[in-house]
C-alpha cells in the first residue's frame, strides 16, 4: 500500500528544531515555510523585523534540508507564491498530491482563526499538534485564576517556581524570598561599565531588496550588510552565553535603569530568539542557574531571580492571559481614550529628550527595554489619551520581538491599563521625577523636569496630574492610587487650575511637542 503523503506547515515563529516533528526525516512527509504578504501587511512592521524573520526562516529551512528533511519554501518573490498561506497550501496539495495537512498550534489568535478556517475548507484531513515550546498550555493561566477578576502574576510565578522546582530548596525559595524586585530598581550609577551589546554581522541585502521591490511598507532603519540580530540557533545560544557571562551579574540591579550611554544596557535581548522558538525558555533558565551556581560566580540571587521572573513568570503569564481573554481583549478601552498617536512616534522628531531617545533607538534597532516601553513611550501615550488600538499597532510594528500574544497584553494591559486592571493593579503613569530618577535623559532636554507649568515645563508633569483628575471616578478608589490623589487634593486650587490649563495646552499641540 502506498504511504500517505503529509504536508506540514511551519510558521515564521515556529523555528524549533527540537519539536517532535523532527525526530527523523521521512520520505512521506514534506514541510513548507512561507514568506507571504498576508504576514508582512497586517501591520506596518520594522524593516529589521521583516528581514529578521525571513532570514531566520531561510536558515531554519536550510538546516532542515541538510538533515535530510523535505522542505518546500516560498520566498516572497516566488512566482508561484499566492501571498496567502491557505492558497499556497492548496497549490501544494494539487501539485504534489498530499493526502494530509498538519500544523502546529499558532501563538496568535489571528493566525489560529485563519488556520482553523483554512482547515475546514481543505479537501484533505487536517491534524493539529502543540508547539512544544512553552512551559504551560494555552489555558493554564485561565485555570489557575478561575473565577478571579484580577490576575496577579506573582501568585502564578510562585506556582511555576514550585511546579518546576526552580530556585527552590526544601519547598522554600532560595535566599528566603520569592521576589527581589525591590533590589531591581537601581539607577545606573557608573559603578560598572556597560558591556558593548553583542551584535551579529549578517548580509541580508537580498532580503531587503526583495522587500523593497515587492512594495512591502515598513518603518525604521537597517544596515542590510551588517544585520545585528541572531538568525540561527547557534547564534542565539551565543547570545545566551554572552548575556549570562557579561550582563546577568548586573542585570537585576539595573534592569529598570535608562541611559543615553547604551541602547541595550544589561538586558539579554533574547526575546526575538525566544519568540521565534530558536531558543526554549527552560534551556535559558537552566543555563542562567548553572552559571550562577558555578564556582566563583558573581551572579547573586537578586540578579538571577530578576531574570528568571521575566522568563518563567511574566512571559508564561502574559501568554496565558492572552489566550484566556482573546478575542475580547483587543477591544478593551477602559478609559475611553480616542486620541490619535502623535506623529513623532514614527519619526522621533520631538523636543522631549527621553521620548526622542527611546523612539529613535526603536527606529534604529527595533528594540527598547521594558522600562523605555512602559514608562516613556507607553506612559506618554496613556497621559495623552491615545486610543489603545493605535498604541497596539505601533508596538506590534516597531519591535523585532513583537508578536501579538506578548505585545497586546503588555501594551493594552500593563502599559495602557485599557483592560481596567486584569493584569496590572494600577496604571503605570509617572511624571518627570521618575524619568529623572531612573535615567539621564533629562540632562540637556529642551523641557525643564523641575517645572510643571509655564514655558518649557516638562509635559509629563502637568499631563500626569491632569490624567489623575480626568479619571478620578475610575481610579480614586484604587488603594494603590490613594497617595497620588491625596497629594492632588492637598494642592492649592489655583495651582491645580494652572496644571490642568498647561496640560490642555500641551494636549492641544501634542504633535508638536
Amino acid at each position: 500500500m502506498k504511504k500517505q503523503k503529509t504536508l506540514r506547515l511551519i510558521l515564521g515563529d515556529q523555528l524549533n528544531g527540537f519539536h517532535p516533528w523532527f525526530d527523523r526525516p521521512r520520505p512521506d512527509i514534506a514541510y513548507t515555510i512561507m514568506e507571504v504578504r498576508q504576514e508582512t501587511d497586517y501591520a506596518v512592521h520594522h524593516i529589521q523585523k521583516v528581514a529578521g524573520f525571513f532570514a531566520a526562516m531561510r536558515h531554519f529551512a536550510d538546516e532542515l534540508v541538510k538533515k535530510g528533511y523535505q522542505v518546500l519554501y516560498f520566498r516572497l518573490d516566488d512566482p508561484e507564491n499566492t501571498q496567502s498561506i491557505e492558497e499556497n497550501v492548496r497549490h501544494l496539495i494539487q501539485k504534489k498530491g498530499f493526502r494530509c495537512f498538519e500544523y502546529q498550534l499558532p501563538d496568535e489568535y489571528r493566525m489560529d482563526q485563519l488556520l482553523k478556517q483554512a482547515a475546514s475548507r481543505l479537501p484533505i484531513p487536517v491534524n493539529v499538534i502543540d508547539t512544544a515550546h512553552f512551559l504551560t498550555d494555552r489555558q493554564a493561566v485561565g485555570r489557575f485564576f478561575q473565577g478571579k477578576k484580577r490576575f496577579l502574576m506573582e501568585s502564578f510565578y510562585r506556582h511555576m517556581r514550585k511546579k518546576h522546582n526552580i530556585l527552590m530548596e526544601s519547598g522554600r525559595p532560595d535566599g528566603g524570598r520569592w521576589n527581589y524586585d525591590v533590589s531591581n530598581r537601581g539607577r545606573y550609577d557608573g559603578a560598572v561599565s556597560i558591556p558593548d551589546p553583542m551584535v551579529f554581522d549578517h548580509d541580508v541585502v537580498d532580503i531587503v531588496d526583495m522587500i523593497s521591490k515587492n512594495g512591502v511598507k515598513t518603518i525604521g532603519a537597517i544596515d542590510p550588510e551588517h544585520f545585528i540580530w541572531p538568525v540561527t540557533r547557534k547564534q542565539a545560544l551565543a547570545q545566551v552565553d554572552d548575556f549570562i557571562r557579561n550582563r546577568l551579574p548586573y542585570f537585576g540591579t539595573y534592569q529598570d535603569a535608562m541611559s543615553a550611554q547604551s541602547w541595550s544596557m544589561f538586558h539579554s535581548r533574547l526575546s526575538f530568539a525566544l519568540n521565534t522558538k530558536m531558543l526554549h525558555p527552560m534551556e535559558v533558565i537552566d543555563a542562567a542557574i548553572q552559571q550562577a551556581h558555578a564556582p566563583g560566580s558573581e551572579i547573586a540571587i537578586e540578579q538571577l531571580e530578576g531574570f528568571i521572573r521575566q522568563v518563567l513568570g511574566w512571559r508564561e503569564f502574559v501568554r496565558g492571559v492572552y489566550w484566556h481573554q482573546m478575542p475580547e481583549y483587543e477591544t478593551l478601552n477602559y478609559f475611553g481614550h480616542e486620541n490619535p498617536l502623535p506623529g513623532f512616534y514614527w519619526t522621533g522628531n520631538t523636543r522631549m529628550n527621553c521620548m526622542r531617545a527611546a523612539i529613535r533607538q526603536s527606529l534604529d534597532y527595533a528594540y527598547a527595554h521594558h522600562i523605555q516601553r512602559l514608562m516613556l513611550t507607553g506612559n506618554f501615550a496613556l497621559l495623552a489619551g491615545v486610543h489603545p488600538d493605535e498604541v497596539d499597532a505601533w508596538y506590534l510594528g516597531i519591535y523585532i520581538d513583537a508578536v501579538q500574544w506578548v505585545e497586546i497584553v503588555n501594551t493594552r494591559g500593563m502599559s495602557q491599563f485599557a483592560d481596567g486592571g486584569i493584569v496590572a493593579t494600577k496604571p503605570y503613569i509617572a511624571s518627570a521625577n521618575y524619568i529623572r530618577k531612573m535615567g539621564d535623559y533629562c540632562q540637556g532636554c529642551f523641557y525643564d523636569a523641575d517645572k510643571s507649568t509655564g514655558e518649557r515645563s516638562c509635559p509629563f508633569n502637568s499631563m500626569y496630574w491632569d490624567f489623575l483628575n480626568r479619571h478620578r471616578l475610575k481610579l480614586s478608589k484604587n488603594h494603590r492610587m490613594g497617595f497620588m490623589y491625596g497629594t492632588l487634593d492637598r494642592m492649592d486650587e489655583n495651582r491645580k487650575a494652572d496644571l490642568f490649563q498647561q496640560a490642555a495646552a500641551y494636549r492641544a499641540s501634542i504633535h508638536h511637542l
